[in-house]
């Protein structure tokens, strides 16, 4: 069994390898990161969302934006589209594709930014929110993974995570780009 475990170790940072041996990784992380801080410096605020394992993320994401990541400093203005009353309202009423689209709707307005994960980039309720945000005119990062889906070009920054057979390598690559981009924020918003 012990095989197995390192197996499945050695696979993740050959994976994380993979995706730092590429410099425009790091460039889109930095991109992902300016479009941030100057929609926050702006009062603007980011958007979250994704599906199962991705809205963990997107949930992760936003806690440790409005609460606190590394140091002590002030919230910055971030929102997962996770409240289990509305997405199963919306899902009820409108259809499962429509749970991010509508919010986005509601709520994204011009100078926001939608971060949209999705590990096959193929997910129709994020499509239809990325839509939906671009209307808006709202800026799209997305992390994606495989081939990047229909999401690649329907965003103004792609993060895809190197392609492996499973998601769960993808959301491993995914929630370091995460930390990463928050860090990121952090040291900017400082400036």
């Amino acid at each position: 069994m012990s095989n197995s475990i390192r197996k499945n170790l050695e696979e993740a940072k050959n994976i994380l390898d993979i995706f730092l041996s590429d410099e425009r990784n790091i460039l889109a992380i930095e991109k992902a990161g300016a479009i941030s801080v100057a929609a926050l410096k702006k009062n603007n605020k980011i958007i979250s969302c994704g599906n199962g394992g991705s809205m963990s993320d997107a949930m992760h994401f936003a806690e440790e934006m409005t609460g606190r990541f590394r140091d002590d400093r002030k919230p910055f203005a971030a929102i997962a589209i996770s409240d289990p009353a509305y997405i199963t309202c919306t899902a009820n009423d409108y259809g499962f594709e429509h749970i991010f689209s509508r919010f986005v709707e509601a709520h994204g307005k011009s100078g926001d930014v939608l971060l949209a994960i999705s590990t096959s980039g193929n997910s129709k309720n994020i499509l239809n929110a990325a839509n939906i945000a671009k209307q808006n005119g709202m800026q799209i990062i997305a992390l994606t993974g495989k081939d990047g889906g229909k999401l690649a070009s329907a965003c103004d920054v792609e993060i895809r995570a190197p392609h492996s057979e499973y998601a769960d390598r993808a959301q491993e690559i995914h929630i370091k780009v995460i930390h990463a981009l928050i860090d990121f924020i952090e040291q900017q918003m400082k400036a």
